[in-house]
């Protein structure tokens, strides 16, 4: 399996096990119950024909999870037994099982298997397994064509503050940017218990990277939560926001495609910032829209009392104080971004258009990078889950100045306070010393 398909699994067994490691209150017999409520469940496993979970395995990942200091590599799935052998189909079949499903929505992967087959739509050479076909079903979303599920529309409320935070995105008034009139949006994230906003902000647009800026303010300001519950749109549908809220314990939750119901909270909030603030912002810039927001929002939203909780949402909020999670204090290393390189001849890697020298040691092997897309200075390579330390941007000028040691073990490393190279010595003090 590839990296990004493990990890794929190491989420999805986050969110399985994230009840019972996330610092839920419960007792033996609510954990009890909850885990019978797993094993008998119908899952959608990636990578794996399978649909139920043992007991075992269950507690067999929460073991692997606390053990490992809640690393989510921790959750990888083991080595294959049948490493070497392909498992994927040529994509003349896939088109073929892709048309036949469409045509039977409510057939089984077996039936579908037999099927192809007397139709002879698989290519010669070719064998269907069960695995291959689950697999392939779940990766084009081709699972649940027909099914009807009734809409559960019970309202319901968090019992804590931080059990629970719903989030998404509001269409802002057109402010000036350069002159020209530009749409905001509004990112925010309310606790479901309080109302209370955690943090809100409008952007020019609402992508991914505004809305992690949404998210970490909001949990270095207010702590972590349980659950996460958020719109399907592009920048929520994201393997990099899935990878930090697994990293950090929280349970990312899905709606359903156009069934706003279950942020119901949320969006009465947008409705409430449309008639109470949007209405009488008289602002033009950026900056001014969020500074008269967040004098709105804390001067006003919060320190009057809701209607469905009869309190204030600060003080609501504020008055369980000692069941919150508090965030890591290396919060931003959790957003950092993730991706491999093979380290060239060179010693060097490239990343997003910049150029890097890595440790002499990592030449030939395929690394993991992480790093910020704000702060390309700061990119830590890491190889078999051990750092490196932070690369460095390559300057040519320097290496040519550089004699390398004929071991070609030591690297190459600069102190760019004293000015002084250490690892090599520079051709020109050579010179400086000869000539006395």
């Amino acid at each position: 399996m590839t990296e990004e398909e493990k990890m794929e699994v190491a989420i999805f067994r986050f969110s399985v096990i994230s009840d019972f490691v996330n610092g839920s209150q419960m007792d033996g017999k609510e954990k009890q119950r909850l885990l019978q409520e797993k094993c008998v469940r119908k899952w959608n496993i990636p990578y794996s024909s399978r649909t139920r979970i043992s007991e075992s395995t269950i507690r067999r990942w929460i073991r692997l999870y606390q053990n490992s200091n809640r690393n989510l590599k921790s959750l990888y799935p083991g080595a294959r037994n049948d490493r070497g052998k392909s498992r994927s189909m040529d994509e003349e079949t896939c088109l073929a099982l892709a048309s036949l499903r469409h045509q039977m929505p409510r057939a089984t992967a077996r039936h579908l298997i037999a099927t192809m087959e007397k139709r002879r739509l698989v290519t010669p050479g070719t064998t269907l397994t069960l695995s291959s076909v689950y697999r392939f079903l779940h990766q084009q979303n081709l699972m649940n064509l027909t099914a009807q599920h009734k809409v559960d529309r019970r309202k319901f409320e968090a019992e804590l503050p931080n059990d629970l935070w719903q989030s998404d995105v509001m269409h802002g008034p057109y402010i000036e940017v350069a002159g020209k009139k530009r749409k905001s949006y509004l990112i925010a994230i309310l606790d479901d218990h309080s109302r209370l906003i955690l943090y809100g902000q409008f952007y020019l647009n609402e992508q991914l990277a505004s809305y992690l800026d949404t998210l970490e303010h909001a949990l270095l300001k207010r702590g972590l939560p349980r659950k996460l519950y958020v719109d399907n749109g592009p920048a929520f549908r994201s393997r990099h926001l899935e990878q930090v809220t697994a990293a950090l314990g929280i349970a990312l939750i899905h709606s359903k495609p156009y069934t706003p119901q279950g942020r119901g909270k949320i969006e009465r909030f947008f409705r409430t910032v449309r008639s109470d603030f949007v209405i009488g912002f008289t602002g033009k810039t950026l900056p001014e829209l969020n500074e008269a927001f967040d004098l709105w929002l804390n001067d006003v939203y919060h320190q009057r009392k809701h209607g469905a909780t009869g309190q204030k949402p600060i003080e609501r909020f504020a008055a369980n104080m000692e069941c919150l999670r508090v965030a890591p204090k290396n919060l931003k290393d959790y957003f950092r971004q993730t991706a491999r390189r093979r380290v060239a001849k060179d010693r060097t890697v490239t990343l997003k258009g910049h150029l890097y020298e890595a440790p002499v040691s990592l030449i030939g092997y395929q690394v993991e990078l992480l790093y910020h897309a704000a702060n390309m200075m700061r990119v830590e390579v890491f190889y078999q889950q051990k750092s490196y330390g932070f690369l460095r941007l390559v300057d040519l000028n320097v290496n040519c100045r550089v004699k390398r040691d004929k071991n070609r073990n030591a690297d190459i490393s600069i102190d760019m306070d004293k000015k002084r190279y250490q690892g090599g010595s520079l051709l020109k003090l050579k010179r400086k010393k000869n000539d006395g």
